[in-house]
């Protein structure tokens, strides 16, 4: 068995309180519970012999390995893991039935079913769970054969199997053999709860085949609202699923990513905890959540949000921090877990993070866009807190910070934290007009304006013809790809387009993008990063809008190929085209539906008249001009 596999090697499966990891191989390898930022279960992606893991899977008896394959059912949340021999073809089946509620649940249940549908195979299992991530000893208590109770601190995990799976004692874990027969079935379920609790129901196959059905009929269900209808309809609806997994139902906040400690570089120290809500990953999803027709999870996030700025208490003491856990609590202390030797020796493991203190700008302009795009700003108390916020910043936001990436070298004035600053005016002063309550709109409307000319005097580079990373330096940042999009320029703005083609020489590699060159601009930290994925989405619709739409669609295709074979995406992509960094990202999946629909949008609009402009071929896509990108005004006129 490989100690580590790939990081893509896995995909997810969760009930939107909780979330697993399942290997290509049957193994869950990861799986915090009863919430997303709950110590672990198993965590054997961090540690294979101190993490935990449960294995199903099927054994071929001459040793070799066994050819598999690992999809999803279509347009559901349900895993399946297929292994085919020459003796036999099997399956296993991990699911959980969604807990689409607005009340935390201490109880949660994972489903593991084994079948045969050709010949006979033989399966095993083995159970070696190990709390707190994997601090913490536990004992066995087995009531018969087929229910055993891992007895952890606070916290049990009940594991019970339906008939034809004799349970065998191993030390405080649990093994098991048996052979199925085409046509055959058995099933494992485990079950998380408060130590105290009841135990759960004995399990039949009837009860498990109606579970089953109630979590393909959910996702079914849950997607038909969707109102995408575009060329890449099977992509936009896995990372729709994706990220309704990674949103925790009961407050509606999304997390960045299911796990923590999956290093950007192999054996580095950029291995950060990812289980949390970041307020510019979530704020950025509202719009893209409306125009995909969800407004139900829309809503939730921006209920939630609006609760952060009227609570007003924070770790770092402005109106705002940058992340906060799922229900909305600002304290987030990073401990290194010196336990654990770290994915394949990645160390240190961190659990917390850290730059929840930092001092990031830009989170109020994504939480203003977020509520007045949205339209929920939550009547005269929701816009009386919106506006102290926006006073606040009208007194802060001229002063260095730490940036969208949370580098740890030292504060800057950054321009993209100045660009989304004059976001927050600009949607600040819009919305004032449907409001009595007395804002303050002619300082907004000040602070806007000079936030601007300073962004277009400071932060333009001439000698490089282009936006840079922060005001005393030349190097280049892919968060910049955003300025069209929030409104700041056009997209055809000539200064807009030398700065994409400055990107384009010194930021992307092949269609993939880096954020920012880590040599150039130290962030504080050793090694080096892949180029991210997040980035060079972003990057294609930022193509798309300006209209190299051939060069656009390349970049696009290419990405699509550096998904996992599930459809998934980490945070980055390594130098080899491995995935590198927390799995799956959230961030990633939002960024990929917006390039979606931009490139969708933008390719009906171009078929729908005669073609001119883009002809760049994408092997040469630096080196002309499209006749559509003289258009637009000079951002510096």
């Amino acid at each position: 068995m490989n100690r580590y596999p790939p990081i893509a090697e896995h995909g997810m499966v969760g009930d939107l309180q909780t979330a697993a990891l399942v290997s290509s191989g049957g193994i869950i390898d990861w799986w915090c519970t009863p919430r997303f930022d709950s110590p672990s279960v198993f965590a054997s992606l961090l540690d294979s012999e101190r993490g935990g893991h449960c294995r199903l899977a099927a054994e071929y008896p001459d040793g070799n390995g066994i050819p598999v394959r690992q999809l999803y059912l279509s347009d559901t949340a349900v895993l399946v893991t297929r292994f085919m021999t020459p003796d036999g073809v099997g399956e296993v089946a991990d699911f959980m039935v969604p807990l689409d509620s607005s009340a935390p649940q201490d109880r949660h249940t994972l489903v593991r079913v084994a079948r045969v549908v050709r010949g006979s195979l033989p399966f095993a299992l083995t159970c070696r769970p190990r709390f707190d991530y994997g601090r913490a000893p536990h004992t066995l208590t087995q009531e018969d054969e087929h229910y055993v109770r891992f007895h952890g601190p606070g916290a049990d995990l009940h594991l019970q199997s339906t008939t034809g799976i004799p349970l065998r004692p191993d030390g405080s874990d649990i093994t098991a053999r048996f052979t199925l027969s085409a046509g055959q079935a058995a099933a494992v379920v485990l079950t998380s709860a408060a130590s105290d609790g009841p135990a759960p129901q004995r399990p039949s196959l009837e009860q498990v085949a109606d579970d089953f059905e109630a979590c393909r009929a959910f996702w079914l269900s849950w997607l038909r609202p969707c109102t995408y209808r575009g060329r890449w309809q099977d992509v936009v609806n896995r990372s729709a699923i994706t990220l309704k997994l990674l949103t925790y139902a009961p407050t509606g906040a999304p997390i960045a990513a299911a796990t923590m400690g999956l290093p950007e570089q192999i054996g580095g120290e950029r291995n950060w905890d990812y289980r949390y809500t970041w307020i510019r990953d979530a704020a950025l999803s509202v719009r893209t959540l409306i125009d995909l027709g969800f407004h139900e999870e829309a809503h939730a996030f921006r209920h939630w949000l609006r609760e952060r700025i009227e609570a007003g208490s924070t770790a770092s003491g402005d109106p705002l921090q940058i992340m906060y856990r799922v229900d909305g609590d600002p304290h987030l202390t990073e401990e290194i877990l010196d336990h654990l030797e770290g994915y394949q020796g990645s160390r240190p493991v961190r659990a917390g993070n850290a730059a929840a203190d930092q001092l990031q700008l830009d989170i109020y302009g994504e939480a203003s866009d977020a509520l007045i795009v949205g339209r929920d700003i939550g009547a005269i108390r929701g816009w009386k807190a919106l506006s102290d916020v926006l006073d606040w910043l009208a007194d802060h936001w001229d002063q260095p910070d730490e940036g969208i990436w949370e580098t740890r070298g030292g504060r800057q004035n950054f321009t993209y934290s100045r660009l989304m600053t004059w976001v927050a005016f600009d949607r600040g002063i819009y919305a004032a007009k449907g409001f009595s309550r007395p804002a303050d709109v002619a300082r907004w409307t000040s602070a806007r304006d000079t936030v601007f000319r300073q962004i277009v005097e400071q932060g333009w580079h001439e000698q490089r013809q282009a936006f840079v990373q922060h005001y005393d330096t030349d190097v280049l940042d892919a968060s910049l790809l955003l300025m069209p999009k929030v409104g700041f320029l056009s997209p055809r703005d000539p200064d807009w387009l030398s700065t994409l083609d400055a990107m384009d020489e010194e930021l992307v590699s092949d269609s993939l993008v880096y954020r920012y060159d880590p040599t150039a601009s130290p962030d504080g930290l050793r090694g080096s990063e892949g180029t991210f994925n997040l980035c060079s989405f972003f990057y294609v619709e930022a193509l798309a809008r300006s209209g190299r739409l051939n060069q656009a669609r390349h970049a696009f295709d290419k990405m699509l190929t550096y998904a996992n074979h599930v459809g998934l995406f980490a945070e980055e992509i390594g130098p080899s085209g491995e995935q590198l960094g927390n799995f799956p990202q959230a961030f990633t999946h939002l960024a990929l539906v917006t390039a979606a629909m931009a490139l969708d949008e933008e390719l009906s609009r171009t078929e729908a008249r005669p073609r001119t402009g883009d002809h760049r071929h994408p092997a040469t896509h630096g080196l002309t001009v499209p006749a559509e990108g003289v258009q637009g005004g000079d951002a510096r006129g």
